[in-house]
């Protein structure tokens, strides 16, 4: 039995050494191309014989002929040799590179395209009539060849056409930094095709061939003066000269603002000298967010996240890196407490603020309302004066570090009396004196004139207070509360009779 052949085609005029794998190959007698014997063969083994294609056309049956039997049949085509009629373009640099498309008939099988002795790089079997096939390098005029099953056809011309060697007329700008990293141009004729830039004996990492005139390069690192050259298909070209500058280190004087939050995010300026072509702003050992260099005087700067505390900001560039400037980190205000808590609806009363890192405030807020002033006492307390407001807010204050957490702050209103039971009594002290009116919840203080009493707060509209004792006659009475002082009633104070 035959389980396959290799190749499965060849030459019409035969000659093509075959491989027949499969079994029971045992003392065979014949090998068919269809009812014609193969030209001769070879019993390599039980499972192999080689056998020599003899003349033929179209596609046959292999078969083996072995005391067993005639084996079953395998297929073998015979292919007609290739022929070409035409190939576009006719010709290509002598560097190789350029997709040429071949015409012509039995293609479909081929095994080689080449250009003169040399294979084509790569190529491509579109159709029976049609290939595509990468130069290889090469000078001159050749033949290009398409070998197959059938055989190698014909030759057409193909030509190469020699590269001029680069010239290389101008280098702009001249001269940069010897940290390199500079952008420059260079100017001249022959480029297409390049593949190395030297600036001295260093390859340029970075370069963009834009035209067959012009070259754009980023300079490597150097020193002193070097030539730039260009290698390209067709040699190296001439030198132009280069200039390496030793760039000055860059110094900081100022940052502002000074100071920002823990979470980062501001944007400072750096002012300062020899700021141009800065790579780098760091605040101590962290990279500034993002930073944009305005100028050789100025830089904008994103602050990162930061621990609180003072940083240097510093600055590198092509000459190093500058020296330091200081940057103050604040962490994020809290308040813990503020005293007193209540205070009259107009406003005007002092309330002292507790907490931390309330240094440099600048805004204390009740509500939505700003304090009337404040006063930064020292890092763990403010002094602030209550704008008028009205019901429950919250106080916050307001640092270069963000805005801190709210502690209630109450409006409290004027309490107003509008009775007294009674009205009157006698003028030792004792007597149980029921005031009545709004506003009361939150009294300080009850006054008989000008003589405070103990008292109860019974509720917002009801006082009962301990009458003092006195003089004859009617006397004011009043309560205070952090809303303010209320309106007056009349107490009067009556003599015992005597006998």
């Amino acid at each position: 039995m035959i389980s396959s052949v290799t190749p499965a085609a060849g030459s019409t005029g035969g000659g093509t050494l075959v491989t027949l794998t499969g079994s029971n190959f045992i003392q065979p007698s014949a090998v068919r191309f269809g009812p014609i014997l193969a030209t001769s063969f070879t019993a390599v083994s039980a499972t192999q014989i080689t056998a020599v294609a003899p003349p033929g056309n179209g596609t046959v049956q292999i078969t083996v002929t072995t005391q067993g039997g005639t084996s079953n049949g395998v297929a073998y085509s015979y292919a007609g040799a290739p022929a070409l009629t035409g190939i576009s373009p006719t010709t290509g640099p002598a560097s190789g590179g350029t997709v040429v498309t071949l015409t012509g008939t039995n293609l479909l099988a081929a095994t080689a395209v080449r250009f003169g002795a040399v294979s084509a790089t790569s190529f491509t079997v579109v159709s029976a009539t049609q290939i595509t096939a990468v130069a290889p390098p090469g000078s001159g005029a050749v033949q290009v060849t398409v070998t197959g099953p059938g055989g190698t056809s014909n030759g057409v011309a193909y030509g190469y056409v020699p590269v001029p060697v680069p010239v290389v007329s101008g280098v702009s700008p001249g001269q940069g930094p010897a940290a390199g990293g500079n952008t420059v141009t260079l100017t001249g004729s022959g480029f297409t095709g390049v593949t190395v830039v030297r600036f001295g004996a260093v390859n340029v990492t970075s370069f963009t061939v834009v035209s067959a005139t012009q070259i754009t390069a980023v300079a490597p690192p150097g020193s002193g003066a070097v030539q730039v050259t260009v290698t390209g298909p067709g040699g190296t070209s001439n030198g132009v000269a280069y200039g390496y500058v030793a760039a000055p280190v860059p110094v900081l004087t100022s940052v502002s603002p000074g100071q920002g939050p823990v979470g980062g995010g501001t944007t400072v300026t750096l002012a300062g000298s020899d700021l141009t072509g800065a790579t780098a702003v760091t605040f101590g050992s962290t990279p500034a967010t993002s930073f944009t260099v305005v100028s050789a005087t100025q830089i904008t700067a994103v602050a990162p996240p930061g621990a609180t505390g003072p940083v240097q900001i510093t600055v590198t560039g092509p000459g190093g890196t500058s020296n330091g400037v200081t940057y103050f980190y604040v962490g994020i205000p809290t308040l813990t407490g503020a005293a007193p808590a209540l205070g009259p609806v107009a406003g005007g009363n002092t309330v002292t603020l507790t907490g931390t890192n309330l240094l440099g405030a600048t805004a204390v807020r009740f509500g939505a309302v700003n304090a009337t002033s404040f006063t930064v006492v020292s890092a763990t307390q403010i002094t602030a004066v209550a704008p008028p407001g009205s019901g429950t807010v919250q106080i916050t204050a307001v640092t270069p570090g963000g805005t801190s957490n709210g502690v209630p702050y109450t409006y409290v209103a004027v309490p107003v009396l509008t009775s007294l039971s009674p009205t009157g009594g006698p003028l030792i002290a004792g007597t149980t004196v029921t005031l009545f009116g709004s506003g009361l919840t939150t009294t300080s203080t009850v006054l008989f004139g000008t003589t405070p009493t103990s008292f109860t707060v019974v509720s917002d509209i009801w006082v009962t207070a301990i009458a003092p004792s006195g003089p004859a006659g009617p006397v004011n009475v009043r309560v205070t509360t952090p809303g303010g002082t209320s309106n007056s009633l009349v107490y009067t104070r009556v003599a015992a009779p005597g006998i």
